[in-house]
């Protein structure tokens, strides 16, 4: 396997049986938005399927946010020759966000509309289940924001289940950095989309990467202690809600 996706892939497989996230045969959908780690995850699962002994079916599922030059040709002739149904979803997400609401801080409510969006094509087209690309780096800084801003300890779950859908959410790339995804993705010419939002991840959370960032220089291995801590403290409910 090719530059860095054999302990890309060792990871995953280590989220999926530690968290049980493929167990059975339900058809996963995996949440493409054109981005680095949306992309590697769907070429992941791909290959995971494979020798899986869970036959279970695979497709990608990108909502549009209604913004302009969302051009998803490139991303949808990757699912083709992934040989990966994709299916696509028109919003007016950004409209609603941006002009409508004029949200301040955009960025929550965008995911949570997006989740919302995601959720229910995956519903409608028979999908039980969810696939994000949240990585290493995400459960960290959510764990830092939320310890900060919120006063708790925890991040998000690598596996939720949605009583009012009855989707199962899944974050297969829990232990993946977020390094070895860009790596990989840029010696593999994914076909990365650059977002087109105008906010671009400008907030807090942008902050606190930079800061782990220079964390790094201290503690190469950091990030592994702290997932490793969350699966010793709450198991697999990282969020700290047992």
């Amino acid at each position: 396997m090719r530059y860095g996706f054999e302990e890309i892939n060792k990871r995953m497989r280590r989220a999926i049986i530690t968290h049980k996230m493929i167990d059975d045969e339900k058809a996963i959908l995996v949440g493409l938005s054109g981005g680095k780690d949306s992309l590697t995850l769907l070429y992941a699962l791909k290959q995971f399927q494979r020798v899986s002994k869970y036959k279970y079916k695979l497709a990608a599922g990108h909502i549009s946010l209604g913004f302009p030059d969302d051009d998803i040709s490139r991303i949808k002739q990757f699912c083709e020759q992934l040989d990966v149904e994709f299916y696509y979803q028109p919003t007016a997400i950004g409209e609603i966000v941006f002009n409508i609401r004029k949200e301040t801080n955009p960025c929550s409510l965008c995911a949570k509309m997006r989740r919302g969006a995601l959720n229910e094509l995956a519903k409608v087209n028979g999908f039980e289940k969810v696939a994000l690309a949240h990585h290493q780096d995400d459960v960290v800084e959510t764990m830092v924001l939320n310890m900060f801003f919120e006063g708790r300890i925890g991040s998000f779950n690598p596996k939720t289940y949605l009583d009012r859908t009855g989707i199962t959410v899944i974050r297969p790339f829990i232990y993946v950095p977020e390094a070895q995804i860009s790596y990989f993705a840029r010696k593999s010419e994914l076909p990365v989309c650059k977002s087109n939002c105008p906010q671009n991840c400008i907030g807090k959370r942008q902050e606190i990467k930079s800061i782990l960032k220079e964390m790094d220089s201290i503690s190469p291995k950091g990030k592994d202690k702290v997932t490793a801590a969350l699966d010793r403290q709450f198991n697999s409910h990282w969020d700290g809600k047992i």
